[in-house]
C-alpha cells in the first residue's frame, strides 16, 4: 500500500514533517462512536496474550467498544498463570471474556497477536491452521514478518494482515488511556500498516483498533519498516544506548571526583528528568539553547566527540536487524533462557544509589547536565540520521528516536529505575538492551572520552548541522499533535 491510505470512516489529515508530506489520523474519544462502523463485519476481537501489550490493549479495546456489541476476548494457553490477572481486570471465561488460545483464534474475526516474538514464531503454524478465511490477523510488532522473510516463507493469501504498533510500553498504553479519560486523544501514538487487504476493510480495521486503544494520532508505515525501526530503536536510544550511556557516565563522573549521589543525579536523573521534560515540551534544540557560556562549550564538545562513534555503532546495529542476524540472535537467546534465565540488571552500585536517590528526590534540584546532554543528544541525532538514510518516514523516526523515549519509557526509569523500564517491555527489547548497552559503554570509554580529554576541538560545522537539522521542525509539528496530558507514574 505504501505510505498513503484511504478510510471510509476516519478523516486523514496532511502534515508536513520537515519538507515531507505525510498523512495521519487524529484520535480522541469523540471518535469512539464510529468504532462499530469501522469494525463492520467483526463480531469478536481476539487478543492473544496477556503480556506487555496484551493486558493494556485488551482492556482499552473492551472499554472503548462498550455498547457496540463487539466482544473482546482474551486468548491464553490452558492453565496459563495470566488467567487470574485477566480475571482481576474484568475478563471471565463465564462471560465469554477468556478462552483457550487457539479456540479464540478460530472463532474471532480480528485476531490480535500479542504474545512474545519467540512464541509467535513457535505458534505461527497452528495460528494459521486455525484462523478463519477472510479474517484479519493483526500484530503490534512486525517481528514475525522479519522471521518469515529470513525463512523465505509468506503469510497465507486469504486473510488480511495489518499492524497497529503503539510507540510505548504496554504500561504507558493503559496508564495514559486511563489518565486521559477527560482529555480527548490522550494516549500513546501508534503506527499502522496494511500488509494485505483481501476484504477491502483493512484500513478501517487498523484505524479503528488504533483509535480504540487511545492513540492521539496514527501514522502509516509498513510492517517491514516497523520491525526494523522498532528493533533498531530498542537497541539504540530507547533502551540499550541510554542504559550503557548512564552507567558509563556515572563511572566517569566518579573518577573525576563526584560522589556517587551527585553522579547519579548528573546522569540518570538529568536524562529522565529535566532533559526528557524539555525535549517532550519543546524539542531537542531547546536543550542546546538552555546552555550558555562554558556549559554550552561542554555540551558542544560532548556532542561532537560522540556523534561519529555513535553513528558507526548504530550502523552496525541497523545492519544486524536488516540482515535478520538480530532476529536469529533473539530466538537463540530465548532458547538459552531455558537454562540461564534473565537476571535483574539493577544490582550494581549505581542502581542501588538510584534507589536511595528516588526515595528522597527533589525534582527542582536535578541539574540539566551539559556533558550528559551532549552525549545523549548526539546519539539521538545519529539514530535519526541512520533511519532517514534507510528510508524511514519522519513520523516513524520522531516516534522511535525521541517521543517514545521521553514520553513513554524514560518516565518509568525516573519513577522506578532501569530494570522496571526495560523489563516491562517485550522479551525482544529486554535481550536487545542487555546485549548492546555494553557496546555503548565501551564506545564512550574507548573513543569518546580520550578525544575529550586529550585531543578534541569543537567541530562548529557539526554543531551547525545539528542546529539546522530538519528534525527540529518535525518535532515542532508533532508537539502540536500531542495531547495536554503527561504520563505520570506513582512511586
Amino acid at each position: 500500500m505504501g505510505l498513503d491510505f484511504e478510510s471510509r470512516i476516519f478523516k486523514k489529515e496532511a502534515v508536513y514533517l520537515g519538507k515531507e508530506k505525510e498523512y495521519i489520523v487524529k484520535g480522541g474519544r469523540q471518535l469512539f462512536s464510529k468504532l462499530k462502523q469501522a469494525f463492520m463485519g467483526i463480531n469478536q476481537i481476539g487478543v492473544i496474550g496477556w503480556g506487555s501489550q496484551g493486558f493494556a490493549q485488551s482492556q482499552n479495546l473492551r472499554d472503548s467498544l462498550k455498547g457496540t456489541g463487539i466482544n473482546v476476548k482474551v486468548g491464553l494457553r490452558k492453565g496459563s498463570a495470566s488467567i487470574s490477572s485477566a480475571e482481576k481486570a474484568g475478563f471471565s471465561a463465564n462471560t465469554n471474556g477468556i478462552g483457550e488460545l487457539l479456540q479464540v483464534v478460530a472463532e474471532s474475526d480480528l485476531v490480535i497477536i500479542l504474545i512474545s516474538d519467540a512464541a509467535q514464531v513457535e505458534l505461527y503454524p497452528e495460528i494459521i491452521k486455525n484462523i478463519k478465511p477472510g479474517a484479519t490477523l493483526g500484530f503490534s510488532h512486525g517481528f514475525l514478518l522479519g522471521y518469515i522473510n529470513t525463512e523465505g516463507i509468506s503469510f497465507p493469501d486469504n486473510i488480511n494482515i495489518i499492524g497497529v504498533c503503539p510507540k510505548g510500553m504496554g504500561l504507558s498504553v493503559r496508564r495514559l488511556y486511563e489518565q486521559g479519560k477527560e482529555i480527548g486523544g490522550a494516549g500513546i501514538n501508534t503506527s499502522f500498516a496494511i500488509h494485505r487487504d483481501v476484504t477491502g476493510n483493512a484500513v478501517d480495521y487498523a484505524l479503528g483498533w488504533s483509535i480504540a486503544i487511545g492513540a492521539p494520532f496514527s501514522f502509516i508505515t509498513t510492517l517491514e519498516n516497523e520491525y526494523k525501526s522498532d528493533i533498531f530503536g530498542e537497541r539504540g536510544i530507547l533502551l540499550g544506548a541510554v542504559y550503557g550511556v548512564v552507567e558509563s557516565l556515572f563511572m566517569r563522573y566518579i573518577s573525576h571526583g563526584m560522589n556517587s549521589k551527585h553522579a547519579y543525579l548528573s546522569t540518570v536523573e538529568s536524562i529522565v528528568g529535566p532533559i526528557s521534560r524539555l525535549i517532550s515540551k519543546k524539542g531537542l534544540l531547546a536543550v542546546y539553547e538552555f546552555f550558555h557560556g562554558n556549559e554550552k562549550k561542554i555540551f558542544e564538545k560532548a556532542f561532537c566527540a560522540t556523534y561519529n562513534p555513535a553513528l558507526g555503532l548504530l550502523y552496525e546495529i541497523y545492519d544486524e536487524v536488516d540482515t535478520g542476524n538480530e532476529i536469529r540472535s533473539i530466538l537463540m537467546a530465548v532458547k538459552r533462557t531455558e537454562l540461564y534465565p534473565m537476571t535483574k540488571i539493577e544490582n550494581t552500585k549505581m542502581w542501588q544509589v538510584g534507589n536511595k536517590v528516588r526515595e528522597h528526590r527533589m525534582n527542582d534540584n536535578i541539574q540539566l547536565h551539559p556533558f550528559t546532554a551532549g552525549v545523549y543528544l548526539a546519539i539521538i541525532t545519529a539514530q535519526i540520521d541512520i533511519l532517514k538514510e534507510k528510508g524511514h518516514a519522519y513520523s516513524e523516526i520522531a516516534n522511535e528516536s525521541v517521543i517514545e523515549a521521553v514520553d513513554s519509557l524514560n518516565p518509568y526509569m525516573h519513577a522506578r529505575g532501569l530494570s522496571y523500564m526495560i523489563d516491562n517491555c517485550s522479551i525482544t527489547a529486554r535481550f536487545g538492551a542487555r546485549k548492546w548497552a555494553p557496546r555503548f559503554h565501551y564506545m564512550l570509554e574507548e573513543q569518546v572520552y580520550p578525544q575529550i580529554d586529550y585531543i578534541y576541538k569543537i567541530n562548529q560545522e557539526l554543531i551547525q548541522y545539528f542546529t539546522d537539522h530538519p528534525i527540529h521542525g518535525v518535532l515542532d509539528t508533532c508537539a502540536k499533535l500531542r495531547p495536554s496530558v503527561d504520563i505520570y507514574v506513582e512511586k
